[in-house]
């Protein structure tokens, strides 16, 4: 899948200097590119008879319907608080910056659904962790969590222990 990374625009010093942003927009734009995405990620997980995608805000929002359409399953959004208008349950999560927050509807998983979690980009794990505990806190069976690429120096798996990690793309 390193072919993928020719369609990922690299942005040096964005958000701020020193940081290296890899923006998949430019994978988005292109359809061969995206559908080889959405299909290297259905073929992950097909097998696991998934129940939900999780899709996390903002960029895991853009695979995570595809996917969870693609293997027949349903899709629920993780936001930053004040997105979600229903009765939600919340998780704080440290930064290397600081903290953050994301919610989830209280009646979004059901107990015992098997559920993938999607996201852009795997970093230092705290979002990834985070979502993690909302679903499982809900009676969620996590199955994997899917990234697009993979920070792999920031070691951001090793906050996921126990669960089946899957990036097609590593730096």
């Amino acid at each position: 899948m390193d072919d993928l990374k020719s369609y990922i625009r690299e942005i040096p010093d964005f958000p701020e200097p020193g940081i290296l942003f890899y923006d998949i927009s430019t994978l988005l734009k292109d359809p061969l590119a995206l559908r080889m995405t959405v299909d290297r990620f259905v073929w992950l997980f097909s097998q696991m008879h998934v129940d939900q995608v999780v899709g996390i805000e903002a960029r895991g929002f853009m695979f995570a319907p595809i996917v969870a359409y693609n293997l027949n399953a349903g899709f629920v959004p993780v936001r930053k608080p004040g997105k979600l208008p229903a009765k939600t349950v919340s998780q704080p999560y440290e930064l290397e910056y600081g903290s953050d927050e994301l919610e989830v509807h209280e009646d979004a998983i059901e107990h015992g659904a098997k559920v993938l979690i999607v996201d852009d980009l795997l970093a230092t794990g705290g979002t990834a962790a985070a979502t993690a505990q909302l679903v499982s806190g809900l009676g969620g069976d996590i199955v994997g969590l899917g990234f697009i690429a993979e920070l792999t120096f920031l070691a951001g798996r090793d906050r996921l222990p126990g669960l089946r990690v899957e990036s097609l793309l590593t730096y």
